[in-house]
């Protein structure tokens, strides 16, 4: 019964886990348990579906390889500047 209370660490980590699909069913369940109980827990769970959820809903668009090379030359070139 011990090995499903797990502390507010690791409650954190397995949430911030699950937030990537990559929390494993025990985890899972033990997460639940913990929310059950704790309202810190609760709302840091809460508050992390809310940041997934927006930033899915964002629409946002990353740099392709090539934009991205582009600016880490041009940075590489500032800091040789300096």
């Amino acid at each position: 019964m011990k090995k499903l209370f797990i502390s507010h660490e690791q409650a954190k980590h397995i949430c911030d886990k699950r937030q990537y699909d990559e929390a494993t069913f025990p985890e899972r369940v033990k997460l639940s348990i913990r929310i059950a109980w704790c309202r810190l827990t609760k709302a840091y769970s809460k508050k992390n579906n809310e940041l997934t959820s927006t930033i899915k809903q964002a629409d946002m668009s990353c740099l392709n390889q090539t934009e991205r090379e582009k600016l880490q030359h041009q940075f590489e070139k500032e800091l040789r500047k300096l």
